[in-house]
């Protein structure tokens, strides 16, 4: 337990290097904070939640990819990551007009920008096509649960209460499913980033 009294960059080393313990440290130390930033702009107690869990699966995923370089700005650096998820959600708010039709529902036919030109629409929509077929290569309950997620905007509440599992354990899903799209891409060399 002496995890507790490090600095958060030490503890960010230490979780880095394989100490997960390191990593609740870090949360618990904070997630006061910034879940009441959340709180403060969204005004809704299951947003604010959704958008806390996006903001530490975020968190988790730039460390994990070495992204973290800022020296004892932790919690600015957390900070940034949920304001600039708060913009998103008011972002996507504006934005969405979805309509739904039972399974034929494809995020992708959303997703449009009238003011890209060919070259980048077929760049686009290759990148598209990767992304569907890497999505399916993902097992059943990661696909699921990325699916709900990003293409139908479940909460994570209401996908762990769809599987009858903890919030925890949607969200761990989640990581696991964006840590196999990175590893599939890698090894089928798809480039998801043109």
């Amino acid at each position: 337990m002496l995890s507790s009294n490090l600095s958060d960059q030490e503890l960010v080393k230490k979780y880095i290097n394989g100490d997960n313990y390191s990593f609740e440290v870090l949360l618990n130390r904070h997630k006061n904070r910034v879940f009441a930033f959340i709180m403060s702009k969204i005004k809704n107690k299951d947003l604010s939640e959704d958008i806390f869990q996006d903001t530490y699966v975020k968190v988790v995923n730039s460390l994990q990819k070495g992204k973290y370089n800022e020296e004892g700005k932790f919690l600015p650096w957390i900070m940034r990551i949920a304001h600039n998820l708060v913009i998103d959600h008011f972002r996507k708010q504006k934005k969405m007009h979805m309509v739904r039709s039972n399974n034929d529902f494809d995020i992708f036919d959303i997703i449009k920008d009238d003011s890209i030109n060919v070259d980048d629409r077929l760049i686009r929509d290759q990148i598209f096509n990767d992304l569907r077929a890497l999505i399916n290569l993902l097992p059943n309950d990661q696909r699921e649960v990325l699916k709900m997620r990003y293409f139908e905007e479940m909460s994570f509440k209401k996908i762990a209460e769809y599987f009858d599992v903890s919030i925890n354990t949607a969200l761990g899903r989640m990581r696991y499913a964006l840590i196999n799209l990175r590893v599939l891409s890698k090894k089928r060399h798809v480039d998801l980033h043109k």
